[in-house]
């Protein structure tokens, strides 16, 4: 990646307050015109703007502002991003696989539904032996994220016959009643991975990696973490984590196997078939959900801090 990578984009009010916390460890004294701040992250400079605008410049920019895109993507439910002096992140330049860990023992995490206004969190952590390797290989475990669901119902009772495993599921209402502004989305998924991968350590006490598929910098992630006790601290952090472990993969496909299942009986539950997601179709569902159901019974199953539940209300009083 070329040393000038630049990536940015505006963020709301509420992203703004959480990066103005969790950077200010490494803002610079100087600060630019027209800037709040600027601070610098191992290789990346950050500049927040008045406007609303932040702007990554570095080697690491796409790394450092991957987090920050979805963080704003939850809060803000939309986003515009402009890169420059980069190949665009939807390019098909191939993505580096270390065979030293791909071929390796490991326990890897990775979660599914935190993008979804509907259904639960999913997070698991699954062991994957370099024996186990080949026999996933041949179920399609490789390509995981090419896989439909109906695939996924396939293959994910094979697989879990084979490896060991262990899943959190968090439901909307556990979700609603932990969310505040010193709980956001991303500080839950470093909770629920670090119980995942604790009781996985407990379990497995052979292994040559711990890898999570990342969301959130080093740093941050710990930060999460700070007033937990049993913190998993061997950790391998991997962008792409599914693609280049087989443990992430296959913590990938258990998670959504699990998904599923808990969305098609929350579809059967409220008596219409549920789309995935956070997009218009979620909200006209969801509008309807309240008028057979009421408000109440909507925080019970749908992640409040979606901007879509502002969307509802206001199609709620136009009524």
């Amino acid at each position: 990646m070329k040393k000038n990578n630049v990536i940015s984009f505006k963020v709301c009010e509420e992203t703004q307050k959480l990066m103005d916390k969790e950077l200010d460890w490494c803002k610079r004294e100087k600060t630019p015109q027209y800037a709040k701040w600027q601070a610098k992250d191992g290789d990346t400079v950050i500049t927040l703007y008045e406007s609303g605008k932040v702007v990554f410049q570095g080697n690491d920019a796409d790394l450092a502002s991957d987090f920050w895109i979805q963080t704003e993507k939850i809060n803000s439910g939309k986003i515009e991003i402009k890169e420059s002096n980069s190949k665009s992140k939807d390019s098909k330049e191939p993505i580096f696989i270390d065979p030293k860990i791909y071929n390796s023992s490991s326990i890897g995490s990775d979660e599914v539904g935190t993008g979804d206004y509907f259904g639960p969190i999913v997070v698991t952590a699954s062991f994957v032996s370099k024996e186990d390797i080949p026999y996933l290989e041949n179920l399609g475990v490789k390509d995981s994220k090419k896989m439909t669901d109906d695939k996924i119902l396939e293959i994910v009772p094979e697989i879990i016959k084979k490896i060991s495993y262990e899943s959190i599921i968090l439901t909307n209402k556990q979700y609603n009643d932990n969310y505040n502004e010193n709980i956001n989305m991303n500080k839950i998924k470093a909770i629920l991975h670090n119980k995942v991968l604790f009781k996985m350590k407990q379990k497995i006490k052979n292994y040559d990696y711990i890898i999570v598929d990342e969301f959130a910098p080093k740093y941050i992630y710990y930060s999460y973490l700070k007033d937990n006790q049993n913190v998993v601290r061997d950790i391998t952090f991997l962008t792409k984590g599914e693609s280049k472990s087989l443990a992430v993969a296959c913590s990938s496909l258990i998670s959504r196997y699990i998904f599923i299942n808990e969305f098609n009986k929350l579809s059967k539950e409220v008596g219409i078939n549920i789309p995935k997601g956070a997009s218009d179709k979620v909200d006209q569902v969801a509008m309807q959900i309240v008028k057979d159901k009421g408000f109440d019974y909507l925080k019970t199953i749908a992640k409040l801090n979606f901007k879509n539940t502002d969307k509802i209300k206001n199609l709620l009083s136009e009524l």
